[in-house]
């Protein structure tokens, strides 16, 4: 419907273009009504119904002609009257007269704008990375036992203290080369009143040094060169016997293994450690004492009577499994044979945490070695299988 609205008056509208190309002034005001929403004025029907024409010009004629056509041909197309519009009302008078003027508050003076600091030199320090990781622990172990003279199943009183110090510097370069090093040092000492030859005697020495360098192969894999070497610091005693059993470098053992490393991480890394296989392998055990030598496997023939060395295998198991936050168990597996004798030791260390710095300690050690038949006094053969256990309280101090 508009469509045929605005098509006639388009026509219209055209044909005035054509016929005036330079409307006045007062005819501009005409063409409005061509483009407004259709109105009947009472001016185009007076107009074009006169008796006699008007002197109006062809442009004004032309735009009332095209409205009366609309009229006379589509009236339901007009919108509203002349006398409605009227009705409804002008213009405010004092809106046409007075011009609508906004305020505007304008600013005396704008902000400076904010100095922006120079930029100073910034000095870059580029750090060699630090591949190197050091770590340690230590403790201090008490043991005491009191039996009265008259206790129903006898016994004997004793006092024990055990020390130990672990340290380790570590070598990783996130590439493929590891180097671990981990220095063990344990001495205790007990008292017991029935040996009446020693006021005290080394119930617990240790002086062990590793050195592992690893080669990545593949994940966890390292081909790996191990070096072992372990002695101790005080002569070992028995009750009531002035000989010495043990001492400084006797025996002293160096053990180099060639072979594999697994590095262990299980149990959401709970359990970590190293597992070390190596079918290449020697042992070299030096004996400082000669009354020593045949004690601990050395042959004192042919004018051997401080050394011993053997080739054969090895394999070493260091694990670490923290149960909780209070149980932490520590083990050690190492065994070596050259086919012709074996030695297994097997530590086990179970550490309750009682609190930030003390702890109550269960040591477990098992041990297989068949390289010298030992008798007792009463000169019964003894077994190849050893076993040492003791249990303390003492400070615990991680760093």
């Amino acid at each position: 419907m508009k469509r045929i609205i605005h098509s006639a008056l388009f026509a219209a509208a055209c044909a005035v273009s054509v016929s005036a190309a330079q409307p006045t002034d007062s005819l501009k005001g005409q063409y409005y009504r061509l483009f407004a929403p259709l109105t009947f004025y009472h001016s185009v029907a007076n107009t074009q119904l006169a008796m006699a024409a008007d002197n109006a010009d062809d442009e004004a004629q032309a735009v009332d002609q095209a409205l009366m056509h609309v009229y006379l041909n589509r009236p339901d197309l007009v919108q509203v009257t002349q006398t409605e519009q009227e009705e409804s009302g002008t213009l405010r008078q004092d809106i046409i007269d007075q011009p609508v003027v906004q305020a505007v508050d304008m600013v005396e003076q704008a902000e400076p704008m904010p100095e922006m600091p120079e930029a100073e030199p910034v000095e870059v320090v580029v750090e060699k990375p630090n591949f190197w990781k050091y770590k340690g622990d230590g403790n201090l172990q008490f043991l005491q036992n009191y039996v009265s003279d008259n206790w129903y199943k006898g016994g004997e009183s004793n006092y024990a203290a055990v020390g130990s110090l672990t340290l380790e510097a570590n070598y990783d370069n996130k590439s493929r080369w590891k180097w671990d090093n981990k220095l063990e040092m344990k001495l205790g000492f007990q008292t017991s009143p029935s040996d009446t030859v020693h006021k005290f005697k080394a119930n617990e020495d240790l002086l062990r040094l590793t050195s592992k360098v690893g080669l990545q192969a593949v994940n966890r894999w390292y081909y790996t060169l191990q070096v072992l070497a372990y002695t101790q610091f005080y002569r070992g005693l028995k009750a009531n016997k002035v000989e010495t059993f043990s001492d400084f470098m006797s025996p002293f053992n160096l053990n180099a293994g060639l072979g594999m490393d697994y590095k262990v991480e299980a149990f959401g890394k709970k359990l970590t450690g190293t597992i070390n296989l190596s079918p290449l392998a020697v042992n070299y055990r030096y004996v400082d004492r000669a009354n020593l030598a045949k004690s601990f496997g050395v042959k004192t023939e042919r004018g051997h009577t401080h050394a011993l060395t053997d080739f054969g295998s090895q394999v070493t198991a260091v694990l670490e499994w923290k149960m909780n936050d209070v149980v932490t168990w520590k083990s050690r597996f190492y065994g070596f044979t050259s086919y012709e004798r074996a030695e297994l030791e097997w530590e086990n260390t179970f550490a309750l945490r009682v609190s930030k710095y003390i702890t109550a300690n269960l040591f477990l050690f098992p041990r297989f070695d068949d390289s010298n038949l030992k008798y007792d006094d009463d000169g019964v053969r003894m077994s190849y299988w050893q076993f040492k256990e003791y249990s303390s309280l003492g400070f615990t101090y991680t760093f």
